[in-house]
């Protein structure tokens, strides 16, 4: 137990030595998927980034003149079928229609082209934005290794961007607070991590940073508008009973893939009613703590890692490759961590979180325990408690 508290167990060379094994893994995993595809598809006949495919289908259909028709599911899977085969499975289309923008650009290149594109530059962003909170070369590879970049990457999903935009505007916060607010702004594209920031940045008086994501979100939603017309919002809102009924509360994603208090709940097999009831116990409770410390002295470090994981926390609907958010969390506790020092058992909780995306899905569809859930949980505790222990009076350095 005292290894555990202490984290000497940790040296930088097991740390070294633990990322190369995971980074290995994770491309040996990349390169026998794509040896053993067929075309556009895998060994199980999926679209090779398997949820990126619905990114994809989106944009054909705006370049078709067709903006509303993603957000039909029977038509959103009728596309799917045409590009990827009649056996493809369906890959719903859940985001605001601010990301039709991006998907109309993607889907101007090749299938394989787009979804090379897509996670290559988001994964720059990804490191980029790493590198700014912790700026030490050697934090390159745990980057690189954290087995959220795998999952994500086997999905074809947005995790990199998620992270690179939430943690490079932490990281500018009080550096260039209108570029802060544009990031936060951007955010909109998935909005269920954005909902506790501008409570934060309201309690801690960020006031420029936060008009300046109120006039982004404004500014994409009157693009929108202007470029697709009303008719593609009346889309959205009604698509948004699908994704509640079907995918968060029957479960059809799967409530193992899914690592919030919400599908915990629910992957106990309580009822609707209980599992909100819980996520709004654990909402008030985020909520509540972090306009307390948002409010306080405290070292901006904990601030933004209690933000993420809180945010995560927040939402019902947190999958397995959203857990690359976490990322950025562990940059800001590890830069203020190698400054000032760790809290007892620090070191071996962020250890755990780093490694629980990789393990999280089949243990929760084995024995129901949420691994990613409870890495999480363990995330916002210790951020917590080191902010109410910390006497530092720290706030926003340029040395974070």
């Amino acid at each position: 137990m005292n290894g555990l508290a202490n984290g000497d167990w940790l040296t930088a060379s097991r740390l070294r030595a633990y990322c190369l094994i995971l980074l290995a893994l994770g491309l040996l995993a990349l390169g026998a998927l794509a040896a053993t595809s067929e075309g556009l598809n895998d060994y199980q006949g999926r679209p090779l980034g398997t949820d990126f495919s619905n990114v994809y289908t989106a944009g054909k259909y705006v370049l078709e003149g067709k903006p509303q028709a993603p957000f039909d599911p029977a038509l959103q899977h009728k596309k799917e079928q045409e590009i990827f085969g009649e056996k493809t499975p369906f890959y719903g289309w859940h985001y605001p229609p601010i990301f039709l923008f991006l998907a109309a650009v993607l889907g101007l290149f090749p299938y394989l082209a787009a979804l090379a594109l897509w996670q290559l530059s988001t994964l720059v962003l990804y490191l980029v934005s790493i590198r700014a909170i912790l700026p030490r070369a050697e934090v390159l590879l745990p980057a690189l290794a954290f087995p959220a970049v795998f999952i994500n990457m086997v999905h074809g999903h947005n995790g990199f961007l998620t992270a690179a935009l939430i943690g490079g505007a932490l990281y500018l916060l009080d550096r260039k607070p209108i570029a802060a607010g544009i990031l936060f702004g951007l955010l909109i594209y998935k909005p269920q991590f954005g909902v506790l920031i501008p409570l934060a940045l309201a309690a801690g008086g960020y006031w420029r940073a936060f008009i300046a994501a109120s006039i982004t979100v404004l500014a994409l939603c009157a693009a929108t508008y202007l470029a697709f017309g009303i008719g593609v919002w009346d889309a959205f809102r009604e698509s948004m009973s699908f994704t509640r009924e079907i995918v968060l509360e029957k479960g059809d994603t799967g409530f193992h893939k899914i690592q919030s208090i919400f599908s915990a709940v629910r992957l106990l097999g309580a009822p609707v009613a209980l599992a909100y009831a819980a996520q709004a116990i654990v909402f008030a409770i985020v909520a509540a703590s972090l306009v307390w410390l948002w409010r306080s002295n405290k070292a901006f470090a904990h601030k933004a890692a209690a933000l993420i994981a809180g945010s995560m926390l927040a939402t019902p609907y947190l999958l397995d490759y959203d857990l690359m958010i976490a990322a950025p969390a562990i940059a800001f506790l590890v830069a203020h961590g190698l400054r000032e020092g760790f809290a007892p058992y620090e070191k071996s909780v962020l250890a755990f979180v780093f490694v629980a995306p990789l393990l999280t899905r089949a243990v929760a569809e084995q024995t129901y325990l949420p691994l990613g859930l409870l890495a999480v949980i363990l995330l916002f505790g210790i951020v917590m408690r080191r902010a109410a222990q910390d006497t530092s009076a720290l706030r926003h350095t340029a040395n974070i």
